[in-house]
């Protein structure tokens, strides 16, 4: 069942980056320009393709930190952005909107050089992220406050207001996508934010902010520290912050949680997953094949939602992987810009390190390489240097393996059997991660009844890795506290102010009329 690896995309060199889309050298972007303290050290952005160095950045220190929360709480006090009526706000975000979808293709390329992912899929997740903005824009201009019953003679109105000031900490492996499903929210709302980006992948959030200033977004609003540990220690820890908002690893998000905690602040987290892919023997097996593959390898598999736990229904285990073996095995990997690219590099050494390691600990722990397992052969020589792993599946898995339990963030995916509908959902469940998983079945109603009884906040049937602006998205269990997306995200964003106005004229005085009602 080993599948040879010889799947290199065949036009490598011809489609090379002709025009630099972004600067050589990005300071922190602090109340509407960029900044960079005196003493400040660098960091260079590496193209995890060919080692190649793309910029140098601004390693902002707890100074610039403070620096930026002190912009962000001075734009929120002075009240232009919050203050301002929604339809404005709306319209600004719209303009953001429309600018970024006009120069997607710049975006695209850069995000693609900065994390090692093919052009294609960079071309059209960007080509979404307008409609983050413009949902959010539609929303604010559209949501309604409450009016809840109040005994007696009162009218009790309760409308959502801004939280302050928010801390948005992103990761690496979707920079624009995660930070515009934070920003987007946030702004509507009337928010200041400041954005902390991987140092791997900063580059497109920079350059993001300045487009949101030339839109009109009052100066302040929108701040960006790029940095490394220290930066990211200083923000989420700062005594000055409403809310935190970070997607990363579940040993970051309880450092984080501990540290915003500390000063009461609201934390918003989207954290580790091990998602599951269920697959009934009643599926359309070519659909799922198709589906899994997708769902497990996009982004190199490096996604917390990716699908890496395949649960195949005991008796069409062995045909069913073989076939998803076989169609994982031509997924082309070669150059990031090539559009017939289908799968980059991971994004660093350590992450490389770390892939290598779960595939020989799978195989000593009893699993099967069925395909993948080693490094790529035959890469190009401007490509040997790169970060590349092709995609790998280990089979005849349990669940007390570690490949099983732990998150890899790679393109691995472990494989194995279940018996009936309970043991599905007992094996699906049996993982202290709860983001997502998936159903494969045409039994509409039994996809249904399994649906209900996952540990997860997100299930697609038969499908994978669907994302919508208003549709929720987070996790239970160790996979995070919060959603993203539609109305819940506008909450997550806002808190509410009850107001209560009484319109009996009669005349009260709690201290002399003893049938004076309390409460």
């Amino acid at each position: 069942m080993i599948r040879s690896l010889n799947r290199l995309s065949p036009s490598l060199h011809r489609h090379k980056i002709t025009a630099r889309s972004f600067q050589t050298h990005y300071g922190s972007w602090i109340n509407g320009k960029s900044y960079e303290s005196p003493n400040a050290s660098t960091y260079s952005v590496i193209d995890p393709a060919r080692l190649t160095k793309l910029c140098t950045i601004v390693d902002a220190d707890a100074a610039t930190v403070d620096m930026a929360v002190k912009s962000g709480r001075e734009a929120f006090e002075n009240g232009e952005w919050r203050r301002m009526d929604v339809r404005d706000r709306a319209e600004i975000l719209n303009e953001s909107a429309r600018r970024l979808r006009e120069r997607v293709p710049e975006f695209a390329e850069v995000e693609s050089l900065q994390t090692g992912r093919a052009i294609r899929e960079m071309n059209a997740q960007l080509g979404r992220l307008p409609e983050w903005l413009e949902y959010f824009a539609a929303l604010i201009r559209t949501h309604e406050g409450t009016c809840p019953p109040f005994k007696g003679p009162y009218v009790n109105y309760v409308k959502r207001v801004p939280l302050g000031v928010c801390a948005q900490i992103t990761p690496w492996n979707h920079p624009m996508l995660i930070a515009i499903k934070k920003i987007a929210p946030a702004l509507a709302t009337g928010n200041s934010i400041i954005v902390k980006p991987s140092e791997f992948a900063p580059i497109t959030v920079l350059e993001f902010a300045k487009l949101m200033t030339e839109c009109g977004l009052p100066d302040g609003v929108f701040n960006v520290v790029p940095g490394q540990g220290e930066c990211g220690a200083a923000l989420s820890g700062h005594e000055d912050l409403d809310m935190v908002d970070l997607t990363g690893g579940t040993p970051t998000g309880r450092k984080v949680h501990e540290a915003a905690g500390r000063n009461l602040a609201t934390v918003l987290s989207e954290l580790g997953g091990k998602a599951p892919m269920i697959v009934f023997n009643d599926a359309d097996i070519q659909q799922a094949v198709n589906g899994t593959a997708f769902g497990s390898f996009i982004a190199t598999g490096q996604t917390c939602i990716a699908g890496t736990r395949l649960l195949v229904q005991e008796d069409i285990y062995d045909d069913f992987v073989a076939a998803y073996v076989e169609k994982v095995s031509k997924i082309r990997i070669g150059a990031p810009e090539d559009p017939t690219t289908q799968m980059g590099p991971v994004i660093n050494q350590g992450q490389l390190e770390k892939v290598k390691e779960f595939c020989e600990l799978g195989e000593k722990e009893g699993g099967k390489i069925l395909t993948g397992g080693k490094p790529v052969e035959n890469l190009p020589e401007d490509l040997k240097n790169g970060y590349y792993w092709p995609p790998t599946v280990i089979g005849d898995c349990h669940g007390d393996m570690r490949v099983v339990r732990e998150e890899v963030f790679g393109p691995v995916v472990v494989a194995y059997k279940f018996k009936d509908e309970a043991d599905a959902i007992f094996k699906a469940n049996d993982s202290e991660f709860g983001l997502a998983a998936s159903i494969w079945s045409q039994n509409i109603k039994k996809a249904h009844r399994v649906a209900d009884k996952l540990d997860v906040g997100i299930v697609w049937l038969n499908d994978h890795h669907r994302n919508d602006p208003s549709s929720p998205w987070g996790g239970m269990k160790d996979s995070g506290v919060g959603r993203e997306n539609g109305i819940e995200a506008l909450h997550e964003y806002t808190q509410t102010r009850s107001v209560i106005v009484g319109f009996d004229d009669t005349p009260f005085d709690w201290f002399v009329d003893s049938d004076a009602r309390y409460g």
